[in-house]
């Protein structure tokens, strides 16, 4: 297995340009199967989990070349809708396959799907769009299948706002007849960015970013070329860093408004942070000091992806900050590992209370998940001593050459496989 090494101690400074969202991407490939022709991906982060989507869709037929983050995809040769099982187990992403197979094969057989354990995902919702859409769907032996002679527009009432259902709801309601309405939909930048794809391959489809989606089916779709939004996740994360270690850094590629539940909380900690088109300037104190409150929420609340991190942050800040997990129940799995390097952390059901030390003493540590993991590497850069980050395969899911950008920063990270 694969691990971290890092020496703490050294000030984050310099410049950063920020690469294609994870979480854009994925749903981005999975809808390349609904035109059937050729799409063009630019600013693709090459990560295992875009690689995993990529051999999904190879084994369905489909033609995929990926070169100096460009991602060339001809779906024309589609030639199955269904999906191994071996590759659906490894990431939980696959499920949006659902929608775009069904909306071009109007058939999917797919299993159960995979990802990090942390905490119940359930894909009820999922299923419940595809039904009011007219799917008839299968639940046996861990997989599902799915069938439908024609997809009809309905109105979608989601109980809650899931990411995923209502990205499915969106790919699958493209050739749907007539008109569909997606009610408290998600909000979050990946399903903008999923629009926009969508119409530049003429789809129509609009209201993302707001709590209703309307899609009017079309007959066919044609070829497109797509840049990948920036991550605001690795942007947070950077951003962490640098706060962590009383940084001073610029992160180019970025897009403010999508990180602004981050900025304010990094404002509040105590850091200057200035926006200048799409470049981001930190300028951490010596010391943060801690933030009363961090709740997650749906977007455009705190994100739960970002929540391990800003932990990492706060476990040297000047006083005691709450934390109140809201959309994950097991997402605190990074608490043991930060007490294991000298973090005052306590948790009592969704709520986890840390008093800053004044320092973290560097350890072995296990990365449990993906944001996890990079909360670890956070703390092993302002720990005293050498910090050994192991199972760095739940970060590289979702973080392109993690070390490489915290030592051009001028970190001291190295990779050991």
């Amino acid at each position: 297995m694969s691990k971290f090494v890092i020496h703490g101690g050294n000030r984050l400074q310099g410049e950063i340009r920020i690469g294609g969202a994870k979480n854009a991407v994925l749903p981005i490939l999975a809808a390349t199967v609904l035109s059937g022709k050729v799409s063009v991906l630019t600013d693709c982060p090459n990560l295992k989990d875009v690689h995993t989507m990529i051999e999904i869709l190879r084994s369905i037929g489909c033609q995929i070349r990926f070169e100096d983050s460009v991602i060339t995809i001809d779906t024309s040769t589609l030639s199955s809708h269904e999906i191994p099982e071996g590759l659906v187990r490894e990431m939980r992403s696959s499920i949006f396959l659902m929608g775009p197979i069904l909306g071009r094969c109007g058939k999917i057989k797919i299993s159960y799907p995979g990802g990090c354990e942390i905490g119940p995902r359930p894909i009820d919702l999922h299923i419940k769009a595809l039904e009011a859409l007219g799917v008839k769907i299968t639940e046996a032996h861990g997989f599902l299948e799915c069938e439908v002679l024609k997809l009809r527009g309905c109105e979608i009432h989601l109980d809650y706002p899931s990411v995923g259902a209502t990205e499915n709801a969106m790919l699958a309601a493209i050739f749907a007849e007539g008109i569909t309405r997606i009610i408290n939909a998600a909000k979050e930048p990946e399903i903008v960015d999923l629009q926009d794809f969508l119409q530049k391959m003429g789809a129509k489809i609009c209201g993302a970013g707001t709590s209703e989606i309307i899609i009017e089916g079309v007959k066919e779709l044609h070829d497109v070329e797509h840049k990948i939004m920036p991550d605001r996740i690795v942007t947070g994360t950077i951003l962490a860093a640098g706060a962590a270690t009383g940084g001073d850094i610029f992160v180019t590629n970025a897009i403010a408004n999508h990180v602004q539940p981050i900025i304010s909380k990094l404002k509040e900690c105590g850091c200057l942070i200035l926006e200048k088109g799409d470049t981001l300037k930190l300028k951490a104190p010596e010391r943060v000091r801690a933030v009363d409150m961090v709740k997650t929420l749906p977007y455009p609340g705190f994100p739960t992806d970002m929540q391990a991190q800003f932990m990492a942050l706060m476990t040297i800040a000047r006083g005691t900050s709450f934390f109140t997990e809201t959309i994950f129940e097991n997402r605190y799995k990074h608490v043991d590992e930060l007490t294991r390097m000298g973090a005052k952390i306590k948790i009592d059901g969704r709520v986890a209370v840390i008093k800053g030390v004044k320092k973290l003493t560097g350890a072995r540590v296990f990365a449990k998940d993906l944001r996890g993991g990079a909360a670890l590497v956070i703390a092993g850069l302002v720990a005293e001593g050498i910090t050994t980050v192991e199972d760095i395969v739940h970060i590289e899911r979702g973080y392109e050459q993690f070390d490489k950008m915290l030592e051009q920063l001028g970190a001291n990270i190295y990779k050991i496989k």
